[in-house]
């Protein structure tokens, strides 16, 4: 509580002018105050807070109105996926992925675009192409087709999904993509994706890649380094982080910080971990805290029954909408 000051000679206007400039001292010596939602209390250190979003969820109140209160991006769940977008060859689909967009843009949330590239998700067609040519043309229409339908409403596009092996090798995967066009076909799909929208972030996108000492993390990281070392264009890398009960292995943090050293931001894309203990989810998010270039998380569903992994409840929130102990946690740890 201020004590009131008496300053009697004092003329009025001087006073006027005296009580305004100590209240502009006290409030810019005192921290912002602490938000009431996932991301306005993100955006209090320039990041967002996001989550993944089936269209068929938008006519469920519950879920929107969750949504809307605590999400500044949105992630489509399947609706910018190749087997959607282009069922058949040059014949697209936008209608799903633009009534996202839609719901994203009347409520003032942003956009990452996922995914361009990806082994998975892939209608017949594509997989069934024998001709490294061919294969090349249809990818690179795709990419253009897609992100020039969306160009300016999108913030982040995850250009290429999953393309490193779970093997050990910290080599790519086998797909179509690898086997007939080889390791370049990563570096083609960002190069056509930057020619065809210059504004958005490109992403690369996979899971697995948190703790430092794997050999997918290791083989992620040196494509990066030698992307930026040619200047193939990459702006990010998203980190998964489907956790298992543990939550982040212990060196998440400094993958973090190496990955970003070599000039990406990155973001965590589709956060959720089994039985949603506050510590694990807390530590997740103080990891990305605690790195400057890591722009953002993104927890993959809201409630419990939206997730993919529904028996293991790794969400913020339970199946009524109820906010979880952890909802807490990610709070506390969003602001430092």
């Amino acid at each position: 509580m201020h004590r009131k000051k008496f300053a009697p000679r004092r003329p009025t206007v001087a006073l006027g002018m005296f009580t305004a400039a100590s209240l502009a001292v006290i409030m810019a010596a005192e921290p912002s105050a602490a938000a009431s939602t996932l991301g306005a209390q993100a955006a209090q250190s320039g990041r967002y807070f996001g989550t993944a979003v089936p269209a068929g969820k938008l006519g469920d109140g519950t879920y929107v109105g969750i949504l809307d209160r605590e999400f500044n991006m949105i992630t489509p769940e399947n609706e910018m996926k190749w087997d959607t977008t282009e069922p058949s060859r040059g014949s697209f689909n936008f209608g799903p992925g633009d009534s996202i967009v839609s719901h994203a843009q009347a409520h003032g949330q942003r956009m990452r675009g996922h995914t361009l590239v990806w082994h998975s998700q892939l209608p017949g067609w594509v997989s069934s192409i024998g001709d490294a040519n061919t294969l090349r043309s249809v990818m690179d229409n795709h990419i253009t087709q897609e992100m020039s339908h969306y160009k300016g409403k999108i913030y982040a596009w995850d250009v290429v999904n999953e393309a490193f092996a779970d093997d050990g090798s910290g080599r790519h995967r086998s797909s179509v993509f690898q086997n007939l066009l080889g390791d370049g076909f990563i570096e083609e799909a960002f190069k056509t994706a930057r020619s065809v929208d210059s504004s958005a972030k490109l992403c690369y996108n996979d899971y697995s890649i948190e703790d430092w000492n794997s050999p997918k993390t290791q083989g992620v990281y040196n494509m990066v380094k030698d992307f930026k070392s040619r200047g193939v264009p990459i702006d990010c890398v998203g980190f998964q982080s489907h956790f298992g009960t543990g939550g982040p292995p212990s060196s998440f943090q400094t993958t973090l910080s190496n990955f970003a050293a070599l000039g990406v931001d990155v973001q965590i894309t589709e956060l959720d971990i089994a039985q949603a203990s506050s510590t694990a989810y807390g530590n997740t998010v103080k990891a990305c805290m605690n790195v400057s270039r890591c722009t953002g998380i993104t927890v993959w569903g809201i409630r419990d029954s939206d997730s993919w992994r529904t028996g293991e409840n790794p969400l913020l929130f339970d199946n009524n909408g109820n906010k979880k102990a952890a909802y807490s946690a990610v709070l506390t740890a969003l602001g430092g």
